[in-house]
């Protein structure tokens, strides 16, 4: 069985919503050792669900079979869903050749000194945090008509709109004109004038001429 060891540290960065590891390998990483020893760094997944960025230090690396490979695929894409990135440091000529022909040092920035690495995740955490975060914009609100307010003018409408009935007032009575002396005095009666309460004139007296 192969011998690797890993270690993962802190690194210091001025974005304070992400986080940053570094994370030192050595020895070999092949069938016997390579899934037991990838546990190590989902962990660290685990703990840190936001924005996370990776230093890999291969200085001590010797060897890495073909599934280390897609171990270190698959923790380039869930660092890069969450705007995290991995920074590679200190490669073997036989591990570049190896990284080289897979494509991923077209995917993940390799630098020959670890300070270079360190700079570069400080330069990405200055930059994240100088971006302002995004807002979202609140539509303004239409407003609306009180219920209150609509009633009064339907009613309005539907008062004028309604023929005004005839008053009492309105209606005109024939009334009977006064006989005058001299004249006969006409034997059908006059039609009564239309009051609303009793008449309290008294009848008439007419003087006939003999």
């Amino acid at each position: 069985m192969a011998e690797a060891v890993i270690l993962i540290e802190d690194l210091p960065i001025k974005d304070p919503n992400s986080k940053a590891k570094l994370i030192t390998i050595s020895g070999q990483l092949d069938e016997s050792n390579v899934d037991m020893k990838a546990k190590d760094i989902y962990k660290v997944f685990e703990e840190i669900p936001g924005k996370l960025y990776l230093v890999f230090d291969f200085a001590g690396l010797d060897y890495m079979n073909s599934r280390s490979i897609g171990y270190l695929t698959d923790w380039y894409g869930k660092l890069t869903e969450k705007g995290g990135k991995i920074f590679i440091a200190r490669t073997k000529p036989n591990i570049k050749d190896i990284l080289q022909v897979v494509g991923l040092t077209q995917l993940i920035q390799t630098f020959d000194t670890l300070d270079a690495a360190k700079q570069a995740v400080m330069q990405e955490s200055s930059a994240a945090a100088a971006t302002p975060a995004p807002t979202l914009a609140i539509p303004a609100q239409t407003p609306v008509a009180t219920p209150a307010q609509v009633p009064a003018v339907t009613q309005t409408t539907q008062v004028q709109a309604q023929p005004a009935p005839a008053t009492p007032a309105q209606t005109q009575v024939p009334v009977a004109p006064t006989p005058q002396p001299g004249q006969p005095v006409s034997q059908t009666p006059a039609t009564p004038p239309v009051q609303t309460t009793a008449p309290t004139s008294q009848p008439e007296t007419y003087k006939l001429n003999a």
